[in-house]
């Protein structure tokens, strides 16, 4: 069985954003078994799995990435939006629009460090979109 449903997060910060509490009280009713798909519905934000614990990890995050896509290059073509906005394209296109997580016994099964983290690699990206998908 498939289902569906769209959820919605919060406006939030430039940054990286523990959100797996967020997405489990959307989806309170898990099967006992199955995979539950995200898929971020936005090209300047990116979803991926990290350390849950330390927020150090969060700013190392930004640090590097932040190293990797220089804001304001004037090799950048596309500025219209302002000069996050190809950074926070490219960065999406690094991290990626989705994660897979399995369920067992009706709980996301993820190891005890492990966190879903919303990328908003925008200054202002406002509130985003989710689609989750749930396998079972």
């Amino acid at each position: 069985m498939i289902q569906q449903l769209e959820l919605n997060l919060p406006p939030y910060k430039r940054g990286y954003h523990l959100i797996t509490f967020l997405i489990e009280k959307q989806l309170s009713d898990l099967p006992k078994s199955g995979l539950l798909h995200l898929f971020i519905k936005h090209t300047s934000a990116g979803l991926t799995i990290n350390e849950n614990a330390d927020p150090s990890v969060r700013v190392d995050f930004e640090t590097v990435l932040n190293k990797l896509v220089l804001e304001g290059s004037p090799d950048y073509v596309h500025t219209i939006e302002g000069s996050d906005d190809m950074p926070a394209h490219i960065k999406a296109s690094l991290i990626g629009n989705s994660v897979t997580i399995p369920i067992t016994n009706s709980r996301l099964n993820m190891g005890t460090w492990q966190g879903i983290y919303l990328c908003e690699f925008r200054n202002y990206g406002g509130s985003r979109k989710i689609v989750a998908t749930i396998y079972s």
